[in-house]
């Protein structure tokens, strides 16, 4: 006769199979706090602890932005009685999908990020932090997303839990508005007063959201004295605006800009003219403001005209442009760490290997009075890299490398808080490791996630993620990036022009390739 199935060996089967707190109701799942519940200033939320990580997703700092509220300044939300759950990100705000066929699409996952949906209830933030209401006073970490100021969520894929496991810091990401819905100036076309604030009410969204960092941030274990803003690319970019706002000034307090240096904002003639084509394409007037308001979004995003949409100056929101043609003294008193890759240019242009006689081809296009001198310049300094890696050098220069560069030496001269600069030159595993140093392969190294696709989650990468982590984490304690994984890293000055370069073996070296440096200063001058 078979034996019975006693209840030890039941529990002992149940626990193998994750099953005992699904089938005994009376275990304590509440003493392990598995779904723990923040007070927040507008009501509680209850998100999840992810071994010891409490994680809240979608997050409202701030109202819907659809209706009346569609291109005026971000509105606070509503207040909530009882208990909202946090635990999936919220919707992107409206831009086109990522085409997942794309390799490089692929690598960086760009098409992930409306998979939570798209929608104009968009002003949502996720936390990732150790702690909650601990008087831990940990710094906050706040990452705003890349894909210019058209694409893009604070959702997937990046996950700030890695980074608050290693660090042990508070990460937040963040949604905002974005292209036309973000940064069409009407009041630059002479649309009413009401409507002044349009071409920059993405930038209002990030400062709505850090006003919330500040207000909450100790119920989430952070301290909100000690705030770091960054982000790469397009996030870069909003860095660098940030960094000149004066309506942000004191919500922050260190810096890091990647790949996305911006020293000039758009001018009011770019913000008029894209607002110009998008309006009468759409067949609105100034004459009938609110008709803008009222039609479907999808008409805005799906208008041809829908492009070159990104802030210009205001005068109360972005007075001046950030670094040009100085630092800005709005953050004078700011530590910054600026940085750049090496073939960061590498994704404009073909997805593949291509010959000598392409690369030359390509340079003589793209620079027909200088090719000759470019490719010798270039052959002498890379003798062994592929002509797809000195199309992408070349690319990269006079463009990403050199804002960074200008930003940080700037910001040097400013003698006020330090700047920190780094190159990397790790190559990503993505596309069989032959891109190089592409645009993008720091995303998850500055997470401290190696788990992107770009990243590869290979040894190196995962020994690469916990270096680059562990500078972030540092600087955004104490405003330098100096930590045991590297060695000592001097900050940026045009005397040394001190850089990290992260490799598999980290290293500092004064002016890398200056000659190039000075090659297109010269060109540019």
């Amino acid at each position: 006769m078979a034996s019975i199935f006693n209840r030890r060996e039941f529990m002992r089967q149940s626990t193998l199979l994750g099953l005992s707190g699904l089938l005994l109701p009376h275990r304590v799942w509440g003493a392990q706090e598995a779904f723990p519940i923040a007070q927040t200033t507008y009501g509680k939320v209850r998100g999840m602890d992810v071994s010891g990580i409490k994680t809240f997703r979608g997050i409202h700092y701030a109202a819907s932005t659809a209706g009346p509220n569609r291109f005026m300044p971000p509105r606070k939300p509503q207040p909530w009685k009882g208990v909202k759950d946090a635990m999936a990100y919220g919707p992107a705000s409206p831009q086109m999908p990522g085409n997942p066929t794309d390799l490089y699409t692929e690598a960086v996952m760009w098409d992930a990020h409306v998979k939570p949906g798209i929608s104009e209830d968009c002003l949502v933030l996720n936390v990732w932090t150790p702690g909650l209401a601990d008087g831990g006073k940990r710094p906050v970490m706040f990452y705003i997303h890349g894909g210019g100021f058209t694409s893009g969520s604070g959702g997937y894929p990046f996950d700030g839990d890695p980074m608050a496991r290693l660090g042990d810091v508070v990460v937040v990401t963040v949604n905002e508005r974005l292209g036309p819905l973000g940064f069409l100036d009407l009041h630059a076309i002479g649309w009413p007063d009401e409507f002044r604030y349009a071409g920059v009410a993405g930038m209002m969204d990030l400062v709505a959201a850090l006003e919330w960092v500040r207000d909450n941030a100790e119920s989430f274990g952070g301290d909100p004295g000690n705030v770091m803003i960054f982000g790469q690319s397009g996030g870069a970019a909003k860095t660098s605006l940030l960094l000149g706002m004066p309506v942000a000034k004191g919500l922050f307090h260190r810096a890091a800009a990647q790949s996305g240096s911006l020293l000039k904002a758009s001018s009011a003639k770019q913000g008029a003219e894209a607002a110009s084509r998008l309006v009468a394409e759409l067949g609105m007037s100034a004459g009938k403001p609110h008709e803008i308001q009222n039609i479907d979004w999808t008409a805005i995003i799906e208008a041809k005209a829908n492009s070159g949409f990104a802030p210009a100056l205001q005068k109360e929101v972005i007075p001046h442009d950030p670094f040009d043609p100085a630092a800005p003294q709005e953050s004078r008193d700011v530590p910054l760490l600026v940085g750049y890759l090496r073939e960061d240019s590498g994704y404009r242009g073909p997805t593949g290997n291509i010959t000598e006689a392409e690369l030359e081809a390509w340079v003589r296009q793209a620079h027909p009075a200088k090719a000759d001198e470019i490719l010798k310049l270039y052959r002498g300094v890379y003798p062994d890299a592929t002509p797809y890696q000195i199309r992408a050098r070349i690319a990269t220069d006079p463009g990403t490398r050199q804002h960074a560069e200008m930003m940080a030496e700037r910001k040097a001269d400013q003698h006020g808080a330090p700047a920190y600069m780094y190159l990397v030159e790790w190559s990503s595993p993505a596309f069989e490791g032959r891109f190089g140093a592409v645009h993008g392969t720091d995303l998850g190294l500055a997470l401290a996630d190696p788990r992107i696709p770009i990243e590869g989650n290979t040894p190196t990468a995962r020994k690469l993620a916990k270096i680059v982590g562990s500078c972030y984490a540092a600087f955004a304690r104490t405003g330098n990036p100096n930590c045991d994984q590297v060695p000592k890293w001097p900050p940026y000055d045009r005397a040394s022009r001190a850089t990290m370069i992260y490799e598999q073996e980290c290293r500092v070296e004064n002016d890398p390739t200056g000659v190039l440096r000075s090659y297109w200063e010269g060109a540019q001058a």
